[in-house]
Order: C-alpha cells, then structure tokens, then sequence
C-alpha cells in the first residue's frame, strides 16, 4: 500500500518534469497559442494545474476546497520565471504535509458544467485527483511540444504510470 509520504513523493516527483520543461523552452514558446483547435499555451495548462493545487492548500485550514476559486495568475501563463515560482510554491507545500492527515473529509466543490456541486473527499482522493489531472494536461502539453518542434523533457512526460511502456514507446515514435 502506498503511503502518504510516497503520494507527495510521487506527486512531487511530476510537477518536477513540469519545472523541466520550463528550465528548457522560452517565454515565446511557453506562452505560444497558436495550436489547433484548443490554441491554449504550454504556460496556461501549466497555471491551470498548479491552480488545483492551490485549490486544495486554500482550503485545507477548513476543510473546504473549491475548484472553481481558481486565481489565474495571467503572470504564471505567460513568463517561465513566474510559472517555475508557482511550482516551487506547489512543492514547497506538499513538503509541509507530513504531519496532516490524508483520511480527513473534506468538502470540494467543482461546476461540473450544470452549477457548482459539493461532494465529500478525503484529502488523499483530492491530491490524488490533482495528480491524475496533471498527467493529463502535461499530456496536453505535449501534444502542443511536438507541434511546436520542441523535445519532450523526459520519456514518461504526460504519461499515466500504469501506461505499458510498449504503447508509451510506440506512441513517441508516431
């Protein structure tokens, strides 16, 4: 069974291979829209992920997470410098979770397109979702990398873990 320590290790251990990325492209590039059909940048997905996080550490003191209290720091999309901040931020307080409990309940509010819903959580399910939504969007963003010309930063970049690394090698070469 994996541990609280691990997940934030695992979690922690992503959000790194976005910090990459960012240390090996430009601000051009990072804040780029021009690619069809969503023309969103590599800099807004990037905000976008780090927002759930911060989602979940504003509510945490009382138990109230709301997804849709999103801030979106136009700085963090669109200079390197800001967004690699906003990561660090991101990191620097999973680090300071070793001590809080992940089974706690917690209410998290999300509009899932028909008005805001408010369902039970516990803290360990909301990281974990904000994890998997990170795989996602840096799945995104590397659609976006290969039509800008720019190399992924590592082989496992927006790959679920559970990926056969078979079909993660098949899929880099197509």
């Amino acid at each position: 069974m994996i541990t609280k320590i691990n997940m934030i290790q695992a979690i922690i251990k992503n959000l790194y291979r976005g910090v990459s990325l960012l240390n090996s492209i430009n601000d051009n590039q990072y804040s780029d829209i021009s690619v069809a059909p969503y023309f969103s940048s590599i800099g807004s997905h990037m905000r976008h992920i780090l927002d759930v996080f911060d989602c979940i550490f504003d509510g945490l003191e009382f138990g109230k997470v709301d997804l849709t209290a999103r801030k979106r720091n136009e700085l963090a999309e669109t200079k390197i410098t800001f967004g690699i901040a906003y990561f660090e931020k991101t990191i620097d307080a999973l680090n300071t979770l070793q001590s809080v409990n992940f089974d706690q309940i917690i209410e998290v509010t999300d509009d899932l397109g028909l008005g805001k819903i408010t369902v039970n959580y516990t803290l360990a399910s909301a990281f974990i979702q904000a994890h998997s939504h990170t795989i996602h969007h840096f799945a995104s963003i590397g659609y976006v990398i290969n039509k800008l010309g720019i190399e992924l930063p590592d082989t496992d970049f927006g790959f679920n873990p559970t990926t056969p690394t078979k079909s993660r090698n098949q899929e880099i070469k197509n």
